[in-house]
């Protein structure tokens, strides 16, 4: 008989070792969240000062979200929109409430399972590859109002994450409850709330699906190499393909003539 209980946060540490920097030094020396944690603290600060500029200051707040989110109309002219939209929330509580729960469910134990620095590229990847869902909807969409969507949140990444945890909890036969949950979620959140980008979801769940294939199965000649190496090695590859279908993609963009 198992003796797991069940979590919907498992394997994470509590929030008050978020700023304490013995902890946070012993986390890095463990392999504890401590990326996890700094990309939720990012997103919080940076959501902190959308809240801000929202009350005191709403033109400086429109140039803010319009300098950072992403369009595929923009994309290859405004590249770090790629990154800065990974960063960037609605200035409301469920948006960025429900991305950080979510990171905070899965990202911890799949940073320990990768390590600090790939889980960071894993991360990073995944985010540019929802991107690339929405640029890759509109090249193929018959209308243009693909092209005239604009996104950002970090949920393209999120759902990277998802994908990955999937590949590796089947492989390991681990329980994967709490996870779909958060899937689930996720996965509906579009279907009840207005305005949601789901192409950045499927873009993110297919791209980080890839990588954690290729960091769990790949060629063999590099099986035997570390999980350093191989993120180095398999997410190149999939970064060069998702710039080759960014500028595929961008052959369709009506505005391309005028760049």
């Amino acid at each position: 008989m198992s003796n797991r209980r069940f979590s919907l946060f498992p394997n994470t540490p509590g929030l008050r070792d978020l700023f304490d920097r013995r902890v946070l030094a012993n986390q890095w020396r463990s392999g504890g969240p401590v990326i996890t944690q700094m990309i939720i603290v990012v997103c919080v600060a940076v959501w902190v000062v959308e809240i801000v500029l929202r009350f005191l200051a709403p033109g400086l707040l429109n140039m803010m979200l319009n300098a950072g989110m992403f369009s595929p109309l923009l994309a290859v002219s405004r590249p770090w929109t790629f990154i800065t939209s990974m960063f960037l929330h609605e200035p409301g509580i469920m948006h960025i409430l429900f991305n950080m729960l979510a990171l905070w469910s899965v990202g911890p134990l799949l940073e320990r399972m990768l390590g600090h620095w790939p889980f960071l590229a894993f991360y990073a990847i995944s985010g540019v590859g929802g991107s690339v869902g929405m640029m890759a909807v509109a090249a193929i969409s018959p209308s243009m109002s693909g092209w005239m969507t604009a996104a950002y949140g970090a949920s393209g990444a999120l759902f990277g994450l998802f994908a990955a945890m999937l590949v590796v909890f089947r492989r390991i036969g681990a329980d994967i409850r709490s996870m779909l949950i958060w899937m689930a979620i996720n996965f509906a959140m579009p279907l009840v709330v207005p305005g949601i980008a789901w192409q950045a979801h499927v873009g993110g769940f297919v791209t980080g699906g890839v990588l954690a294939l290729l960091l769990t199965s790949g060629i063999r000649l590099l099986r035997g190499k570390s999980i350093v190496t191989r993120t180095a090695v398999y997410g190149g590859v999939v970064f060069v393909a998702l710039v080759a279908a960014v500028l595929a993609c961008n052959l369709n963009n009506p505005m391309r003539m005028f760049m």
